[in-house]
């Protein structure tokens, strides 16, 4: 079977929780099928590139023509598999054009995002256009959580439940594994006879870490903070954040901002010396990096949102936070809360660190998924 895997992100150029998706899964993938890996950017030696040679203003057309070109390369295939509304439409246009299956792998919904408007402007309306057309007309759809699986069907009540499958994100826990050393925590100026509380990701409403930096403020004294975030979606949420940062450090030590993307490595050795790992996100279909601070022997402390708790095991692995749109003053002292419960606990949030790595390494890894992606491909070939 020959298999077009479609995404906007692939190594090197991998910034959020779907690009880490494609990149395991097509390592695993390359064992079970013929897999040929189409992305946005230059050529890669595992991949081909697509690029926009148009140039528009509107990143949405940027996105359209990429797709054109996506499906004109698929000619020949047996399958497209695509990854997020970037790629969704090349999908569509192969199956479409091509009279080949479509998959989709559901990592996030423009419907339940509506502060993507801020930042693509009329571009989020041709955003969930796409995703509308593609997630209908798809022969499967993969959900990363159960939790995921129910939003789908509630956001697009026209696709049949029969065609909408769980199959968690993994975790390669030979990448993400405790790492003794402290020469990165040093680099970055974290003491490492301190506690610290750490984030990593994006600066987006998704990711919900202004509520975090507000959080940090009943923190105790003793607590650092360690915000590894980049990337603001519009300017005016990077504005807010700075700001957000810059009054924390007038009241707290310990305030510790990486705007860049670091190198795997770096995360790993991060994670694993966080004393724990802080998830505030607002909306989250699965939030692949709790497994990966799991994986690190490192306690979490996230919201109780989408696949989250299928993650985070409420009282064994970490702590869930309930979060209320409505509320977000008592969601922040909860969440400062939990952290601090933790943080002033340290055999307990170890006892949750080590039973986190267990789960990880026990019910998410990728050859089982791979395995699980592959058998759906069948089904949906012999029903084309």
């Amino acid at each position: 079977m020959k298999v077009g895997l479609l995404t906007r992100e692939y190594p090197p150029e991998v910034y959020g929780g779907a690009g880490v998706h494609v990149e395991f899964l097509a390592r695993e993938l390359r064992s079970l099928v013929d897999l040929d890996v189409h992305c946005w950017g230059a050529d890669r030696p595992d991949a081909t590139g697509h690029t926009d040679p148009h140039g528009y203003r509107q990143p949405a057309f940027t996105t359209m023509d990429i797709a054109v070109s996506m499906a004109n390369a698929l000619d020949g295939h047996d399958l497209a598999h695509s990854h997020t509304w970037y790629a969704n439409l090349a999908g569509h246009l192969a199956k479409l054009t091509h009279g080949i299956p479509h998959v989709v792998t559901a990592h996030s919904l423009e419907p339940l995002r509506p502060w993507k408007a801020e930042q693509l402007g009329g571009g989020y309306r041709v955003s969930s256009w796409i995703e509308r057309e593609a997630y209908e007309a798809a022969d499967a759809i993969v959900a990363v959580s159960g939790g995921m699986r129910q939003d789908v069907l509630t956001a697009y009540p026209a696709v049949p439940p029969e065609r909408v499958h769980v199959i968690h994100n993994g975790i390669d826990t030979a990448l993400y594994r405790p790492d003794p050393g402290t020469d990165v925590l040093e680099k970055h100026g974290i003491d490492p006879d301190r506690p610290y509380v750490l984030f990593v990701g994006r600066i987006t409403r998704q990711k919900g870490v202004p509520h975090l930096v507000r959080a940090g403020a009943a923190l105790d004294p003793g607590t650092q903070l360690v915000l590894c975030a980049g990337g603001a979606d519009t300017p005016e949420l990077d504005a807010e954040f700075r700001g957000l940062v810059a009054d924390l450090e007038k009241t707290r030590t310990g305030v510790r901002w990486i705007p860049e993307m670091l190198p795997r490595p770096e995360v790993v050795q991060l994670l694993t010396h966080a004393a724990v790992f802080a998830c505030p996100s607002v909306y989250e279909p699965l939030g692949i990096v709790n497994l990966e601070a799991a994986a690190c022997g490192t306690a979490v402390v996230a919201s109780d949102v989408g696949g989250i708790p299928e993650v985070v095991d409420d009282g064994r692995t970490g702590l869930l936070v309930h979060y209320d749109e409505a509320d977000a003053a008592g969601y922040e002292a909860r969440l400062g809360a939990a952290l601090n419960e933790l943080v002033g606990s340290p055999d307990r949030a170890a006892a949750m660190g080590t039973a986190g790595r267990e789960r990880a390494v026990g019910e998410f890894g990728w050859k089982a998924i791979a395995e699980q992606t592959v058998a759906l491909y069948e089904a949906c070939g012999r029903s084309s």
